[in-house]
């Protein structure tokens, strides 16, 4: 796996395949500038050899050119950053741009404008990839948000530059965490996976079993696997088709020697609101008319057991509805867990929308060894795939 490490970047201009797909509020100020900030030491490390960088990224889903969807935005927000004045190409490709890039003097930076203004990055088309690539010496892919996907920037863009291109610092270490938990983690291996759907979840956890020594299922997921086994769990959200397959899933673990750990009680409420009447009720009796919205006290107790005998650690999915304040207790003790495990030595990796926005709302970010930036490219990754971006890079 060459990464940006193996190569000196003096006069060279690196095209580097960014995740700047940034949230803005209305106003198109960016509200989190993480993704930005994540991509800050490959660039860095490129301008310290005395190469020059050009930027390339997606924002949105923009349906042809929509002005509000334009990288224009964030031009103040990057060359903060980075602290280097960013310039910015009113287009990704064409003679414009490629005079821009021709006159870009080590040192400087350029954003190009959103690859997903031409229908042709998404359709993975080799012309426009083609185009792109006149646009560097080197191709450094460090978007691993996007690594999921065959799209003309992230990997049909590869094959142009057989001989020089490399994964950026956020790629590899992505790529090195994902490892860590799959095959070269320290025993005893945990997965917390929560969230409200198990259908989601069925690849990773069929693929992780043969990883983890122990597993723990939250969140709203949960229930599914309750009901499966004869509980009563009120009106709680519930997967109703996949109870058998909730049932082969205990079945499989048994007999590979995983641990499941499922809550043994919740904070039950009566609607789902902050002002809700609440109760604690052990998971399968749950009355009805209520519904099970965070993981009870002895669940938390034995979690925490876990949390704590493990070297290596998983977290995709929180154990409650967190966004209200009434249930986020469950997350935050698992979060505080496996900020305690972290200081004693396991290895934590978080990964996955809600446990990353966790993560983030309530400071564990820099308790833990590594919060992923891509959602469905980890997941894709749990499940044993061969991300494209990444396939492309390693001919």
């Amino acid at each position: 796996m060459k990464t940006i490490q193996d190569i000196n970047f003096e006069g060279k201009k690196a095209l580097i395949r960014v995740d700047f797909n940034v949230p803005l509020d209305e106003n198109l100020n960016i509200t989190d500038d993480t993704r930005i900030q994540a991509a800050k030491p490959t660039i860095a490390k490129i301008l310290k050899d005395g190469g020059a960088v050009v930027l390339m990224s997606h924002l949105g889903r923009p349906k042809g050119v929509e002005e509000k969807y334009s990288l224009k935005h964030i031009v103040k927000k990057v060359s903060e950053v980075l602290g280097v004045e960013v310039k910015f190409a009113p287009d990704c490709v064409g003679d414009e741009v490629e005079k821009m890039v021709s006159e870009l003097k080590m040192g400087e930076v350029l954003l190009l404008e959103n690859l997903r203004f031409h229908p042709e990055e998404k359709a993975g088309d080799v012309n426009f990839a083609k185009q792109l690539s006149k646009l560097g010496d080197v191709y450094v892919n460090d978007a691993f948000g996007t690594a999921h996907r065959a799209h003309a920037s992230t990997t049909i863009i590869a094959q142009f530059f057989p001989n020089n291109k490399c994964f950026g610092f956020l790629l590899a270490k992505e790529i090195e965490s994902i490892k860590k938990v799959l095959s070269e983690g320290e025993k005893p291996v945990l997965a917390i996976l929560g969230g409200a759907k198990v259908s989601s979840k069925i690849t990773v956890i069929e693929n992780i079993l043969d990883a983890v020594d122990h597993l723990i299922i939250g969140g709203g997921m949960s229930f599914t696997f309750i009901k499966a086994q004869g509980g009563k769990i009120g009106n709680s959200i519930c997967e109703d088709d996949k109870q058998e397959l909730a049932l082969a899933i205990l079945k499989q673990a048994k007999e590979k020697g995983v641990h499941v750990y499922i809550p043994v009680d919740v904070v039950a409420a009566d609607a789902f609101s902050n002002n809700a009447n609440t109760q604690i009720c052990d998971i399968n009796k749950i009355p009805n008319g209520w519904q099970g919205l965070d993981a009870g006290p002895k669940s938390i107790e034995i979690f925490n057991k876990v949390v704590l005998e493990s070297k290596t650690i998983l977290w995709n999915g929180p154990l409650g509805v967190f966004e209200l304040d009434k249930f986020a207790e469950g997350t935050i003790a698992l979060g505080n867990s496996i900020a305690e495990a972290t200081k004693k030595g396991a290895f934590s990796l978080v990964g996955g929308g809600d446990s990353v926005a966790a993560v983030k709302q309530f400071g564990f970010a820099d308790k833990v060894s590594y919060v992923s930036t891509g959602g469905g490219a980890m997941l894709e990754s749990l499940e044993g795939k061969t991300l494209p971006g990444i396939e492309a890079m390693l001919k």
